[in-house]
């Protein structure tokens, strides 16, 4: 398990998993799991990290960043839906 973690198109790989997994289940969680993920990538590819358990750290900080960069961007969207009080086609 330690070897898998040192390769990048690994790291890519969990994130195309993670964002289809984004894409069934409607919960808003996994897309930042994906986003670090993603980022980890790039991580690897580079060779900045070597420990595992520095890697596993590392993609916790950043799916925890990229988690909270979504919810402050969407925020602002909510899913309820909208009530209708006025009719268009009432005078």
């Amino acid at each position: 398990m330690e070897g898998l973690l040192h390769i990048w198109w690994v790291w890519l790989s969990a994130a195309l998993v993670l964002a289809l997994v984004e894409l069934m289940v409607p919960a808003s969680v996994f897309l930042g799991f994906a986003l670090g993920a993603l980022a980890m990538a790039g991580v690897v590819a580079i060779g900045l990290i070597t420990k595992p358990s520095v890697l596993l750290a590392v993609f916790a900080a950043l799916s925890l960043v990229a988690w909270i960069v979504l919810k402050r961007v969407f925020r602002n969207q909510t899913t309820a839906a909208r009530i209708v009080t006025h009719d268009i086609n009432e005078n």
